[in-house]
């Protein structure tokens, strides 16, 4: 490399040797002038983290309702395939946790942030039946929904609108409660 040409890493919070990466100039930049609308690391991976997911669950069949209403007929024609996507998924996810929990701040400094409540409350379990009950009516979860959106197909167009709908009340219903 010509002397006027330097190395910047893709992860600059991994590099903490130079000042002028973490100052105001290049922090979290990809470079200095990456886009007017601000393309960073944080942007960038979290598209590939969204992008990775959709495929998974393009892939593992959890975007069919078909496959997933199958999969919840326990008394029926179940289908154990799901099982295994789920298991395989946790079983994926137990060490990025693990390691997640003795971390202060993510690999792209930003903070960590964990669910820290552990008690089982009325509103847990109240939000998860009508949560199952939701995905067993519709076959479909809110991950898939919006992972099969632009197919085309009217009732997925139908349930995301419901799912927004139901974000927007539960916002409305949590400001009353707590003011």
């Amino acid at each position: 490399w010509p002397r006027s040409v330097r190395h910047f890493p893709a992860f600059t919070s991994l590099d903490r040797g130079d000042a002028d990466i973490h100052g105001c100039r290049f922090r979290h930049s990809l470079c200095p002038s990456s886009s007017p609308w601000g393309l960073n690391m944080r942007k960038l991976s979290s598209f590939a983290a969204g992008l990775l997911f959709g495929l998974g669950l393009l892939l593992s069949g959890m975007a069919n309702p078909a496959k997933v209403i199958g999969f919840l007929d326990l008394f029926g024609a179940w289908d154990p395939s799901l099982a295994l996507v789920m298991a395989g998924a946790i079983g994926t996810a137990l060490v990025p946790f693990s390691l997640a929990k003795a971390r202060r701040r993510s690999l792209l400094d930003a903070p960590m942030q964990l669910p820290s409540k552990r008690e089982v409350d009325r509103r847990l379990i109240g939000g998860s039946l009508l949560f199952g009950i939701g995905w067993g009516i519709a076959g479909i979860c809110p991950g898939p929904a919006i992972a099969v959106l632009l197919s085309g197909h009217w009732q997925v167009l139908l349930f995301v609108l419901a799912m927004l709908g139901g974000m927007l009340l539960f916002s409305a219903l949590e400001r009353r409660r707590v003011c």
